[in-house]
């Protein structure tokens, strides 16, 4: 299963994904697509490394892997960052379902 912001490196045996932070949010949470990118939402500011420690717990959290798996091998000062998870290919399905879980809940976000 490979898509636009995720794809599956079976030789290094890990999955990178492709993601657009925005931080200052109210509550850490995916949001959707932005482009070819996966939009999360991150409850901490974009200063002193808050946002990257911020992404990195919540995938670490929402996946159900430590975070001592996880890197952050592109963008640690921008918004759009490369995240390269070590794992199994069943990591990338697991996201997918969340993603489709997230996206049929009734939201009140606004921003």
């Amino acid at each position: 299963m490979t898509s636009s912001w995720h794809r599956y490196d079976s030789a290094r045996h890990c999955l990178i994904l492709t993601v657009h932070v925005q931080p200052n949010a109210r509550n850490s949470q995916f949001v959707g697509l932005h482009g070819d990118a996966l939009k999360v939402k991150i409850a901490a500011p974009a200063v002193d490394n808050k946002a990257n420690a911020a992404l990195i717990e919540f995938l670490s959290v929402t996946l159900g892997v430590q975070k001592s798996v996880m890197a952050i091998r592109r963008g640690a000062t921008g918004r759009r960052k490369v995240v390269e998870i070590t794992g199994g290919p069943e990591l990338a399905a697991l996201l997918e379902k969340l993603l489709d879980e997230e996206n049929h809940q009734p939201r009140n976000d606004k921003g």
